[in-house]
């Protein structure tokens, strides 16, 4: 169960980079759920979907794409809820993901209760 759990996490991870790599706005906003934080350093901290809107277009319409993680690990937290962590890099900069906190919705869908990311570099 836990090794399902993990996977789903996973896959839905995945989804996210796939749909930002498409410029898929909505979706990616749509992955978090209602009063989610993002924390972005050095840019600052976003809560609830406006804010986390406002940021995420801000990042695609600079140009973002190609966004990979490299090193990634998942930790289980509970039966729904994993931790992932990883280092990333896009067109725009490259930086850790500190924490993906992502929590299995009583719909079964996967949403972020937070995200934490630092850009450690700005192409």
């Amino acid at each position: 169960m836990h090794h399902h759990t993990l996977i789903n996490a996973l896959k839905a991870s995945q989804n996210w980079i796939n749909q930002f790599n498409h410029g898929n706005l909505d979706y990616c906003v749509a992955s978090f759920a209602e009063g989610a934080t993002l924390d972005v350093t050095p840019m600052g901290q976003f809560t609830g979907q406006e804010q986390i809107h406002t940021f995420w277009q801000g990042i695609l319409q600079s140009g973002a794409q190609d966004l990979v993680y490299k090193d990634t690990q998942a930790t289980l937290i509970s039966d729904d809820e994993v931790q992932l962590s990883a280092k990333w890099q896009m067109t725009i900069g490259r930086g850790q993901i500190l924490a993906e906190h992502w929590r299995r919705q009583g719909d079964g869908h996967w949403k972020l209760a937070a995200m934490t990311l630092e850009f450690s570099e700005q192409f």
